[in-house]
């Protein structure tokens, strides 16, 4: 059997427990308010998420396939990209017509904006360009 007397050894030890369990909750809000934290970063999406987005809402607003991100960057106000656009399909494909499109998105990706900054024939090289 278990001894159930309430000793003054026994009030030593809980108080003790108690006192020791102060700097605990202490410690939980503090992890609490980081784990908040973290979730706030966790709630942004991934750059690979971002190019995802990107690409699937260009191509719905637009009705062009995206065929890929040739430049991608976080700004202020979130995210820069430039997507080449496969705009006229022509035989042979070399002959095809791309474009860029440079889109605008906010942190969370959605996209915000796009334009068009230049067009061109797919087997062409433009030499005024860096890149």
């Amino acid at each position: 059997m278990a001894n159930t007397k309430n000793t003054s050894e026994t009030k030593t030890s809980r108080s003790s427990q108690e006192d020791d369990s102060a700097p605990e909750r202490s410690d939980r809000s503090t992890r609490d308010t980081r784990r908040d934290e973290d979730d706030t970063v966790a709630d942004r999406p991934s750059p690979m998420e971002v190019l995802r987005q990107a690409r699937a809402q260009l191509a719905e607003l637009t009705g062009m396939t995206a065929e890929s991100v040739s430049s991608f960057a976080q700004t202020e106000d979130g995210w820069s990209l430039e997507v080449e656009v496969l705009e006229l399909e022509r035989v042979p494909d070399t002959m095809s017509l791309m474009a860029s499109y440079e889109v605008e998105l906010d942190p969370e990706g959605q996209l915000t904006g796009y334009r068009r900054v230049r067009r061109y024939e797919r087997g062409r090289a433009d030499a005024h360009r860096r890149g």
